[in-house]
């Protein structure tokens, strides 16, 4: 029976990667691997294994989703294993929903194997907290890119209190920026960008809200980048000092 699996590659980082992840790349026919994924995950699929690059980037030419859809039921239908590999998780602004429905609707099974997402992991990579009970009791997984250019209601959850994070927001830094100002978060809120989390390349940036946009320019940020914004950020700042106190000690 046709089967096909969402794989979740997760950030970048190798060792990331779920055993179970592994053990799909290991048995797949063809996978259909994202621009973002590490190269080197390929390394578990089989040498004969059919590799697709269908890259997918904010700001780039990418592969239209319904060509990539079209190519795993092609696959599928040819009884091969097919593993669709996204970076991060496939479930979090990953299209994934949208390949499942598209799937069944084909009478085709798909089964999704979860990926750490890029905004834990970056967070996590920049000493930051998501939720801490001196500053905060949740946590917000947001896109800054919505599919109609339209904004997400930013006074609500500005006013929810939660740390906000934020994927591909690094393209409108500027009018985002202007937009939580707008929502009401007050000027000293702490920010972060994390750019290619978990990777050689990653870029760690620490901010306030008054002068994100301007840092992140002067400081050539861009995709793939988590912008993190809450007092948790001060958790980072906080332990910053650290090696100096236990110098002074």
């Amino acid at each position: 029976m046709a089967k096909v699996f969402l794989v979740g590659a997760g950030p970048g980082d190798v060792e990331l990667l779920t055993i179970k992840a592994m053990r799909c790349l290991q048995q797949a026919e063809v996978v259909l691997v994202d621009d973002l994924v590490n190269p080197d995950i390929l390394q578990f699929a089989p040498a004969n294994c059919k590799i697709i690059p269908v890259g997918k980037r904010g700001g780039c030419r990418s592969t239209p989703q319904d060509f990539i859809q079209r190519l795993m039921l092609r696959y599928a239908r040819q009884r091969k294993t097919v593993v669709r590999l996204k970076g991060g998780d496939p479930m979090l602004f990953g299209r994934g929903g949208e390949e499942v429905a598209f799937l069944a609707q084909h009478g085709i099974g798909c089964e999704v194997v979860n990926g750490l997402t890029a905004g834990l992991v970056a967070a996590t990579q920049a000493d930051i907290p998501l939720t801490h009970r001196d500053h905060t009791q949740g946590v917000t997984f947001i896109t800054g890119h919505r599919r109609d250019g339209s904004q997400p209601n930013w006074p609500a959850l500005v006013a929810g209190g939660t740390t906000l994070v934020v994927y591909m927001g690094m393209q409108n830094i500027g009018l985002l920026c202007q937009a939580w100002r707008q929502a009401g978060m007050p000027d000293s809120m702490p920010a972060a960008v994390i750019q290619h989390a978990s990777t050689p390349q990653q870029r760690i940036l620490i901010s306030e809200l008054s002068r994100l946009a301007a840092e992140v320019e002067a400081g050539g940020y861009g995709s793939p980048a988590i912008i993190v914004l809450g007092e948790v950020v001060k958790e980072k700042t906080w332990r910053d000092t650290l090696p100096h106190l236990v110098s002074a000690a």
